[in-house]
């Protein structure tokens, strides 16, 4: 149950999916938002302080999840041959812009030397900073890779939600209920 099989998720792995998709969506719509404040509107340093803790916090779930996934089997594809490939490349891809969005996120952050406070939990050290043009830079690849990254993820949900009402595959139901992967 904890653990993905041939046949389907597991609950880490499905943990990992919906918190992911949550934090994105929220870190995206945030970031659009926050971009409209003036400089005195009472949320114009708290908002980028959430946005940050966030984001970190996304950048080592996400690296968790790719170390489970890769010590878990993945469940069979459903599909034809194309879909199966398009389904593969599609999570490459989600995966990857990812990566860049909270890396691009990281050195935005601490372009000035300064490392990242964590709710003040914890301090994320800027081992990267004072690049020429760093934060311009990396502001253009993060808002660029997150307008492409919140569309791809709206095509994941798209897709499987066709899979699920036109082609009656159970690829949707797998992702919310890990019971339902283990019936014989």
């Amino acid at each position: 149950m904890w653990r993905n099989t041939r046949s389907g998720w597991g609950i880490v792995s499905i943990i990992f999916h919906w918190l992911g998709a949550v934090a994105v969506i929220g870190l995206f719509g945030l970031g659009w938002w926050m971009t409209g404040l003036g400089y005195f509107d009472p949320w114009y340093n708290l908002a980028p302080w959430w946005h940050r803790s966030i984001g970190m916090l996304l950048l080592f779930a996400t690296l968790l999840r790719l170390a489970w996934r890769f010590a878990n089997p993945t469940p069979v594809a459903r599909g034809r041959r194309l879909e199966r490939l398009a389904a593969h490349l599609g999570h490459v891809a989600l995966y990857v812009l990812m990566l860049v969005v909270m890396a691009s996120g990281y050195l935005i952050s601490t372009a000035r030397g300064r490392g990242i406070s964590v709710f003040d939990w914890f301090e994320v050290p800027a081992l990267v900073s004072q690049l020429p043009n760093q934060e311009s830079i990396a502001g253009e690849i993060h808002w660029y890779s997150a307008l492409a990254l919140i569309l791809l993820a709206a095509g994941h949900a798209l897709a499987a939600l066709k899979h699920h009402l036109i082609d009656r595959h159970d690829i949707l139901v797998r992702i919310l209920n890990p019971a339902h992967s283990r019936r014989p």
